[in-house]
């Protein structure tokens, strides 16, 4: 998963409280070590869109897991865009003795990147070291950010959220030229009036403290349901989409070298869909992914002849030169913008701190297309970017990427159990359409002395010991079926002789328990989540040597309700158990509701019963 864009709009407020993350209390998201005793935020915003930003941040810190954690304050900034300056820093005792930060602990560092990329080195960080930082202290920054130069020429947009702490004081001012009118969505924050001075208009939202929710497993962002306040000046996706489309299509500019490079990829190429994954592909597998930002502020990519010389970029330098060597092959494509984490819900003031990714939009072939994932092929979607509201650039269009595609698990294992419990086994996995690219990836990524080691630790997992050999299968193939397998000995398959319970189901690496023990991870839910589709089966046999008995079987299930069905059968022939498992699960879009897992929820608390449901068994 990619984060590319919104690299310095969002660093600057999440970089400098990194730790606010959700606390491991049960019941609530509010991290007690620490309290936010002041945070204000107070913009002054000129016509041209440049702005003058100051920070003034208190905090106590309560228990001593927050001493680490906050003894450091970051402040991310650009060098082609930003200054910093006015730095203040200081820890108070709580005797009242102030302990100011001398300027030697203000060290001013690159901002760590991905990757060998000398062309993009503007981002970097202000690390603010406090001094003598204890349980009962408060510590205090302050500082000024100067923005010289507007992400969008004559525009200002911003998003924040709430830290997961108790906070007394927390106020967002936005000083703006009265010819400028702010635009907001708020949640959590509400208006304060200011007294704006002449030619000028201020607004001013105050954060409502109180208690928040812990996040739970897979729920969708904090920003789709919690508090936050998105401002802007654009009045709608369609001017926002303007702005960022003015600043990027110079850059898709054909060169000869990038029509040559268009022509030789698509030789032999019939079709305008083959012509398009063959560029999608190459880019994906030729131009490293290296996310760094510079020049204005992460919104404008590098040319695409420049992206192809030096074989590496962002999203944004992805997205410009598969747009270029598409329009090579006379194929109209378009930049869409798109968040690349949890978050399905668009705030009503357009953002750039929503929108961090941006990927190609194909219009002709209703074809979504992303060429920075290193573990998905051309043709399919990484599963964060299924499902989610897109702002396409050239016509300020919202669509919607697909919500499912296609992808199998399908699980083929035998065991032969011998009189002393011990079990020798054979496993074949196979993975397809859009599971193909990352297993085949994640094997490839693997050095070969950790693949050596898989099945060891693979029956450790499975709280047995033994040994055996990997079969990466072919690694350096492509397509949408990948086929692995491993075989091996464990010495303590079964706990025999004696009357034992021998498993029915055994995880290799996301087969179907995963699946369903991701389902299942939260007792009751009072979020959205992700609930994406499944489409898993494995089928096992277990043959027992002679002299061992079966003694009983688990009973066979099968349930079918809330687009959730699973089979599972356990049939004897002669002394083998075969045991056939298959689950599938359809939603009518990547997001469930609490209410929808009411419903699931027992389904999968019976799924999970009879997921460790025992074959019983007496040796002599």
């Amino acid at each position: 998963m990619h984060t590319c864009l919104a690299a310095v709009l969002s660093a600057l407020f999440l970089l400098s409280n990194a730790s606010a993350a959700a606390a491991p209390d049960a019941d609530t998201g509010t991290d007690p070590s620490m309290v936010v005793d002041k945070y204000i935020q107070h913009f002054v915003v000129d016509t041209d869109g440049s702005y003058r930003l100051t920070v003034d941040n208190v905090k106590t810190i309560v228990l001593p897991r927050a001493v680490q954690a906050h003894s450091q304050y970051y402040i991310s900034y650009n060098t082609s865009l930003d200054e910093i300056s006015e730095v203040e820093a200081y820890t108070v005792k709580p005797d009242g003795r102030r302990i100011p930060v001398p300027p030697e602990q203000v060290k001013d560092q690159q901002e760590p990147a991905s990757g060998d990329a000398p062309m993009f080195q503007d981002t970097r960080l202000k690390v603010v070291v406090f001094s003598d930082v204890a349980v009962g202290d408060k510590v205090a920054v302050r500082y000024v950010l100067k923005r010289k130069t507007a992400l969008f020429p004559g525009h200002f947009e911003d998003l924040s959220s709430s830290q997961f702490y108790a906070s007394k004081q927390f106020h967002l001012i936005y000083d703006m030229p009265s010819s400028m009118l702010l635009y907001a969505d708020a949640a959590g924050f509400v208006p304060v009036p200011a007294t704006s001075p002449s030619g000028r208009q201020v607004y001013q939202w105050q954060y409502v403290s109180g208690p928040n929710r812990r996040i739970e497993a897979e729920s969708v962002s904090y920003l789709d349901y919690g508090k936050r306040l998105a401002v802007s000046t654009f009045p709608n996706y369609a001017a926002f989409a303007r702005a960022y489309h003015a600043r990027a299509q110079a850059q898709a500019a054909v060169t000869p070298a990038i029509a040559a490079l268009a022509r030789e990829l698509t030789a032999g190429l019939d079709t305008a869909r083959a012509k398009a994954l063959a560029l999608s592909e190459w880019v994906r597998r030729h131009i490293r992914y290296v996310a760094v930002y510079t020049g204005a502020g992460g919104v404008v990519p590098h040319a695409a002849a420049t992206v192809l010389n030096n074989r590496y970029g962002d999203c944004k330098d992805h997205a410009i030169l598969l747009e270029a060597l598409l329009a090579a092959s006379g194929i109209d494509s378009s930049a869409a913008l798109i968040n690349s984490g949890n978050a399905y819900r668009l705030p009503d003031a357009p953002t750039l701190g929503i929108f961090n990714h941006v990927i190609t939009y194909v219009p002709a072939l209703e074809l979504y297309l992303d060429s920075t994932s290193d573990a998905v092929t051309a043709g399919y979607l990484p599963p964060a970017a299924l499902g989610k509201p897109v702002l396409l650039a050239k016509t300020g269009k919202l669509a919607q990427t697909p919500s499912v595609q296609p992808e199998t698990n399908r699980t083929l294992a035998r065991f032969e159990v011998g009189k002393n419990g011990r079990g020798s086994f054979k496993v074949v996995r196979t993975a397809g359409g859009a599971m193909a690219e990352p297993y085949r990836q994640a094997v490839r990524d693997t050095a070969p002395a950790e693949r050596a080691l898989f099945v060891e630790r693979t029956l450790q997992a499975l709280g047995q010991h033994g040994d055996g050999a990997f079969d990466a299968g072919l690694l350096d193939g492509a397509g949408d079926e990948y086929r692995m397998g491993f075989t091996g000995v464990s010495d303590n398959f079964a706990d025999l002789p004696g009357p034992a319970g021998v498993a029915t189901s055994f995880n290799f690496w996301g087969g179907l328990g995963e699946s369903v023990a991701s389902m299942a991870q939260e007792k009751t839910r009072t979020q959205d989540f992700i609930c994406p589709g499944i489409d898993a089966a494995d089928e096992t046999a277990i043959a027992f040597a002679p002299g061992i008995r079966i003694m009983a079987l688990p009973k066979a299930l099968s349930l079918n309700d809330a687009g959730l069905s699973y089979q599972a059968s356990y049939t004897r022939q002669a002394n083998t158990v075969l045991v056939r498992r298959n689950v599938r699960f359809r939603h009518a879009g990547m997001i469930c509701t609490p209410a929808d897992y009411v419903r699931l929820r027992p389904l999968l608390e019976r799924m999970m019963r009879d997921l460790k449901s025992q074959i019983i068994v007496k040796g002599g």
